[in-house]
């Protein structure tokens, strides 16, 4: 069995590649990556006789089609603007995979990829992935759903890569089109400008409480899709405070906004002003914790009682996991996972689908456990002891 990893010497996806190293029983594990040398040093730090790197540029779609045959799982780690040309790709040539995030039109090619008998599985990290299996899980516990809030606290520096950065920019734009359609409630999507809707959580000990509010992602699609029962599907999420502190300030001095600026004879949305200093900012590199923490929680019914399943991430400290890795493990760990478990044919749901179609719960979590991600289950039922006479 082989398995590509693209972007694998990334600064996510190099914790996948390790975890590949370490956990998987691929015959051979393919390091692409468009910066060789990066991948390359990877290969031999981790020292695997199984890996080896190869160059590869995204940009290159004719590439792609000659490159992915041969190869049981294309796993792809690689900015999310790659995640359509990519599955596009796995679906043309018939091969097998699974990215971080997720693009809509991916699942426009589900009959595709049933035709020939393969799977692909956009969003198989942390949110989306990890969280995606905990409202799985919770649609095991109960038997109709009715609303999942879904929280984060992505405890990194700001520009750990720059796509990394892009990200976390496009969740602080004004007028992002996605903004249109932030959360699902009562069977349409309601708008929501950036840090609006916010509620105090409380995350594992690194983290603690924090302020989170409402992101456009993707779960929010995908979940009343997979469960049509659900009236509610929301996220929201955060920054380490010094991170919130400044987008805020940028936000509202009016800077995170495509209108153009002229610099110099040169003009450009001021936005990508921003990018580019915020780029090249040491404050930008600076983070005192690393780490990501993850709620979930999921109401419904069951036995005729009200029910609220809540699901809580914890993972070891830095200074077990390796400073920054402790932040990225938790979004390139269950990516290897899910290339596993496709590999080892657990996964046996064809098309293009979500984790929660797609992944088997039990194996998942169990899988995250033995890596140290492990996660709290809470039940709590209502219901009423005795009617009134």
């Amino acid at each position: 069995m082989r398995v590509l990893v693209l972007g694998g010497a990334g600064a996510v996806c190099k914790e996948t590649t390790r975890d590949l190293a370490q956990y998987s029983s691929f015959d051979e594990i393919v390091v692409a990556d468009y910066n060789l040398e990066a991948a390359e040093a990877l290969v031999a730090e981790i020292g695997e006789s199984r890996l080896r790197a190869m160059h590869f540029d995204a940009e290159d779609y004719g590439a792609m089609l000659k490159t992915f045959p041969g190869f049981d799982v294309v796993v792809n780690g690689l900015p999310f603007r790659y995640d359509l040309p990519v599955n596009q790709a796995c679906v043309e040539v018939g091969v097998n995979g699974l990215d971080l995030s997720s693009d809509d039109p991916q699942f426009a090619m589900d009959a595709e990829a049933k035709a020939k008998d393969m799977i692909f599985i956009p969003g198989v990290g942390a949110t989306p992935g990890i969280t995606n299996m905990m409202v799985a899980r919770a649609a095991q516990v109960l038997e109709r759903l009715e609303a999942v809030d879904i929280y984060f606290a992505a405890f990194r520096c700001l520009a750990p890569a720059p796509g990394l950065l892009a990200t976390t920019l496009w969740e602080f734009v004004p007028e992002e089109e996605e903004r249109s359609e932030a959360y699902f409630e009562d069977g349409r999507w309601h708008p929501t400008p950036p840090m609006s809707g916010g509620v105090e959580v409380r995350f594992h000990d690194q983290i603690g409480v924090q302020r989170v509010y409402y992101v456009p992602h993707d779960e929010c699609y995908s979940l009343p899709r997979s469960y049509p029962t659900l009236r509610r599907a929301a996220v929201r999420g955060c920054f380490p405070p010094h991170v919130m502190e400044l987008m805020g300030a940028l936000m509202r001095g009016g800077l995170l906004t495509s209108r153009e600026v002229e610099i110099n004879g040169v003009v450009l949305p001021a936005v990508e002003l921003v990018r580019a200093l915020l780029w090249q900012s040491p404050f930008s590199k600076e983070n005192p914790i690393w780490a990501y923490g993850l709620v979930v929680e999921v109401s419904g019914e069951r036995g005729g009682r009200r029910v609220r399943c809540t699901y809580r991430s914890h993972h070891p400290p830095q200074e077990e996991w390796g400073g920054e890795s402790a932040y990225f493990k938790n979004v390139g760990i269950p990516l290897a996972i899910g290339a596993e478990l496709i590999a080892s044919g657990q996964v046996t749901a064809r098309g293009v689908l979500p984790p929660e179609q797609a992944l088997p719960v039990e194996p998942f979590f169990e899988a995250l456990a033995r890596r140290g991600i492990t996660v709290e289950e809470t039940i709590v039922e209502e219901g009423t002891l005795a009617e009134p006479a």
